[in-house]
């Protein structure tokens, strides 16, 4: 009979919310390990056996966060309107940011550390590519190679304004109530189309 597992998936994603919230809270030099294994209902004999280390935690928790934002973009399914779908992809971003502001707020208040910038890239590519398919619809057939470098000028400066936009909002920076922050978020969107 096979020994029964001591740690289970359950348990380190509990351990992964929270010390996301630690992260986000109190920055990694913020972090214990007590606190975050009392957080999670265990000791920090289950942090090690599941992570490794502190560092393997903290590194873990942001590639949780960019594999959950990125299962929220790839629920945006792509359909005939590039732009309304490009749209679509800045309210997701929204969306997985305020139901989720430890992990988003983990994924981008820590330094990258080295391989980061590849858990950060698909959700990049994905704005990247819905950008592309705007511009080459405004361009035409005629202006695809053009349209590339267009596009990832454009992902940039679309990911900064809904990345600023999000981090302000989270931050209670952004005065109204949830609707008017809603309204406002996808006017500002809607005029800064590629």
């Amino acid at each position: 009979m096979p020994r029964p597992r001591q740690y289970d998936d359950a348990l380190r994603t509990r351990l992964l919310e929270a010390a996301s919230v630690a992260l986000a809270d109190a920055g990694a030099e913020g972090v214990s390990l007590r606190a975050v294994a009392a957080a999670a209902g265990t000791t920090t004999a289950a942090v090690y056996t599941l992570f490794g280390s502190r560092e393997a935690l903290l590194d873990a928790v942001v590639a949780e966060g960019f594999a959950r934002f990125g299962r929220v973009l790839d629920a945006v399914e792509p359909t005939d309107d590039a732009a309304r779908d490009l749209f679509r992809l800045g309210l997701a971003y929204r969306e997985y940011a305020l139901a989720e502001p430890h992990f988003y707020r983990a994924m981008f208040g820590r330094p990258a550390a080295p391989g980061h910038d590849a858990l950060a890239e698909p959700t990049f590519r994905r704005l990247e590519a819905a950008t592309a398919r705007v511009v080459e619809g405004e361009q035409g057939k005629e202006g695809v190679d053009g349209a590339q470098g267009a596009a990832h000028a454009r992902a940039l400066e679309l990911w900064a304004l809904v990345h600023g936009l999000v981090s302000l909002e989270l931050g209670g920076h952004l005065p109204g109530d949830e609707r008017e922050r809603a309204e406002r978020y996808a006017a500002a969107l809607r005029h800064s189309r590629p």
